[in-house]
């Protein structure tokens, strides 16, 4: 495969971070001492930060405003980030042989920047990476459109058949390759559409670890 340049997703396929935003509903109950039902993260994550802390309060009794209580859940995702979050195993291994064979790489994210950048300054791989550019930044979701990748290819001043877009989320997926991408899929237990992703991708990695074994499981690049 020729491989001139990479675009990486961040929280899910270079960071183990999903299991962070899959827990905030039960986190919060329990630093207010209130045991949560067992569907409460997957409802809290479904709704969205706002509504499904709201949502929270409501279910488990939890004292303060929903504002207040938004500004705790803030509080332990800067934390997460600044402090605690690591990268998925074989990531540094990987991103270092690509920088030595000379693979520009740049990430598409839809953590805001001053959150994504202190997560990769955390999990030291900040500078393997030419830039960023966010949802934010890009006007549009991943959902919504491939802006956030045609914007990274732009400033990687690649072209789609020399690059290769790194995802975890079946919805990047599709996005992606409905653009023109090629895509390599990252597994995380957060996505449970696994099927369709290795049906979709170009390339499906179970763990960047597999791609310095000779019998790795995936399709390797």
């Amino acid at each position: 495969m020729r491989l001139q340049s990479a675009i990486f997703d961040m929280d899910g396929t270079l960071l183990d971070s999903m299991g962070m935003w899959r827990s905030l509903g039960g986190r919060l109950a329990r630093s207010h001492g209130a045991e949560p039902p067992p569907e409460l993260d997957l409802r809290v994550a479904a709704l969205g930060l706002w509504e499904g802390t709201a949502y929270c309060k409501e279910v488990c009794g939890l004292p303060g405003t929903v504002e207040e209580l938004v500004a705790e859940v803030w509080d332990q995702i800067e934390h997460f980030y600044r402090h605690e979050v690591r990268p998925k195993p074989g990531v540094v291994e990987f991103l270092s042989l690509l920088k030595m064979e000379g693979v520009w790489m740049y990430i598409a994210t839809a953590t805001d920047r001053p959150l994504a950048e202190a997560a990769l300054r955390c999990a030291g791989i900040e500078d393997y990476f030419r830039g960023m550019i966010t949802s934010r930044e890009a006007g549009q979701s991943k959902r919504e459109g491939p802006e956030i990748y045609e914007r990274a290819l732009r400033r990687l001043r690649s072209n789609k058949k020399d690059t290769v877009v790194f995802e975890d989320a079946i919805h990047a997926i599709r996005t992606a390759k409905a653009a023109g991408f090629r895509v390599a899929a990252v597994y995380d237990p957060s996505e449970p559409e696994q099927e369709e992703v290795r049906r979709l991708s170009d390339y499906y990695i179970e763990s960047f670890l597999e791609m310095f074994q000779a019998d790795g499981g995936g399709r390797p690049l």
